[in-house]
């Protein structure tokens, strides 16, 4: 499969898929893939906000800027825009195939099994929790961000 594009995909995408969109951007530059990268939410009620202030803060500390970010929503059109859609959750996968029909197949993935990385699969959302929850997310996505830079250079 070839990947020039990909779209990250979470709830209100003020938390994890913003955070997963700037480590990778900053990622693949550094190692040279050639990908766009950009993410939305599947709810539109944070369209327009900036990411969630806790994951600014935490991003920041770890050397990711997300201050230029504003939320949008999932739309049909981006099942044609970007090559890959990989989804935070399994409840935000299965809304992606709910928006779009016929299923998009394997266009279509939860993020942490795509990259193949050992459980979890899902990728927490932190933003009901405590500030752990944010620093560990980070650790997550570049985890998570290093085993899709693998796949790339493989496909």
């Amino acid at each position: 499969m070839n990947v020039s594009s990909i779209l990250f995909v979470c709830l209100g995408n003020i938390c994890r898929s913003p955070l997963v969109e700037a480590v990778a951007r900053k990622r693949l530059a550094e190692s040279g893939v050639k990908v766009e990268v950009a993410s939305c939410g599947t709810g539109g009620w944070h369209a327009g906000e900036q990411a969630d202030p806790r994951m600014r803060a935490a991003a920041a500390g770890a050397g990711y800027e997300l201050g230029n970010h504003r939320a949008r929503q999932l739309c049909t059109a981006d099942f044609e825009r970007y090559d890959l859609l990989l989804a935070m959750d399994s409840d935000n996968l299965r809304e992606m195939r709910r928006i779009v029909a016929p299923e998009p197949g394997k266009r279509a993935a939860l993020f942490l099994e795509w990259v193949r990385l050992e459980p979890p699969h899902e990728f927490p959302d932190p933003y009901y929790g405590e500030l752990t929850g944010f620093v560990q997310s980070i650790v997550l996505a570049e985890q998570g961000v290093r085993g899709l830079i693998e796949r790339l250079r493989v496909n």
